[in-house]
């Protein structure tokens, strides 16, 4: 599972990050995160507001950080 978490690095861009390996770690799922930071590729996934939780490619949210509970319900 390819985690991708879409953000220029911002608090809550950290916060998403944090919680959603939280989720996944707790659902003993095997991944790999990565940040993605530059704007023209934020954009290509469609997301204008930040920050985006990407999954395999697809966009699950975006302009808000879900609680760890709340990623669970996505990703699981």
């Amino acid at each position: 599972m390819k985690i991708q978490i879409l953000g220029t690095g911002c608090a809550k861009c950290e916060k998403l990050a944090e919680h959603t390996k939280q989720a996944a770690d707790a659902l003993g799922l095997e991944y790999e995160m990565e940040k993605v930071t530059g704007l023209n590729e934020i954009m290509a996934f469609g997301v204008m507001t930040t920050p985006g939780l990407v999954v395999d490619g697809k966009v699950l949210t975006a302009g808000k950080v879900p609680s760890p509970a709340d990623i669970e319900k996505l990703l699981g």
